[in-house]
C-alpha cells in the first residue's frame, strides 16, 4: 500500500461545486490541482485555512480526506471521495468526468 497523504475538500457555497484546497489558499475545482498534505503541520495549516474560508462564507462541509499517490496524481482512499472527485455516477455527461471527456475529445 502506498503512503497515505491528506487533502482538504469542501463544497463551494455559491454553487455547491466540490472543491479542494490548492496552493496559496485557493479553492480549486479539480483534485489534480489540490494541495497534497504530507505532514501533520501542513494538515493543521490547511484546516485553519478552511476554517477561515467557512467564516468568510466561501465554502461549507469541510473534510480532510486520505489519498494515496498513484503516478503523478493522487486517488482518494474512500469510494465516496472518488465519486465526489469525478462527478455523478448516473450521468457521465455531467460533472467533472464530462469535462475531462470533452477535453480528451478536443486533444
Amino acid at each position: 500500500m502506498k503512503p497515505i497523504c491528506k487533502l482538504v475538500t469542501a463544497n463551494r457555497l455559491a454553487d455547491g461545486e466540490v472543491v479542494w484546497l490548492g496552493a496559496h489558499g485557493a479553492w480549486v475545482e479539480t483534485i489534480e490541482n489540490a494541495l497534497v498534505l504530507e505532514d501533520p503541520a501542513a494538515v493543521e495549516a490547511a484546516e485553519a485555512a478552511a476554517v477561515r474560508a467557512v467564516a468568510a462564507n466561501e465554502i461549507v462541509d469541510v473534510d480532510t480526506i486520505d489519498v494515496t499517490r498513484q503516478g503523478a496524481g493522487v486517488v482518494p482512499v474512500r469510494l465516496r471521495e472518488r465519486i465526489r472527485a469525478a462527478g455523478p455516477t448516473f450521468r457521465t455527461d455531467l460533472g467533472k468526468q464530462a469535462q475531462a471527456s470533452r477535453a480528451f475529445d478536443a486533444a
